[in-house]
């Protein structure tokens, strides 16, 4: 499995608009070939998303899909890109 870490740094509105769409949020990873999990996190003054796929593939798709989806949706919510951290998952339970 390969999971990616997206962080938006000081936008908690964030987690607030996507909570509130979460339908389309949900369709949009889901959909994503090797899907596995996904995850959106209110860190204090931060959004973080985690999402889970088979490979490698399916978790750059997933950030491709979140840059185009809220360059769409939420421009005025999501002007700064996140912090991106991506890997191999080693443990999982």
């Amino acid at each position: 499995m390969y999971a990616t870490v997206r962080r938006y740094e000081g936008n908690a509105e964030l987690a607030d608009q996507l909570k509130a769409r979460e339908g389309e949020v949900k369709d949009i990873v889901s959909n994503i070939s090797g899907f596995v999990a996904y995850y959106l996190i209110r860190s204090g003054n931060d959004t973080v998303s985690v999402s889970v796929y088979q490979d490698e593939s399916g978790a750059q798709q997933s950030n491709d899909a979140a840059r185009k989806w809220l360059g769409e949706n939420l421009p005025d919510v999501a002007p700064s890109p996140p912090q991106i951290s991506a890997g191999d998952v080693i443990v999982s339970a």
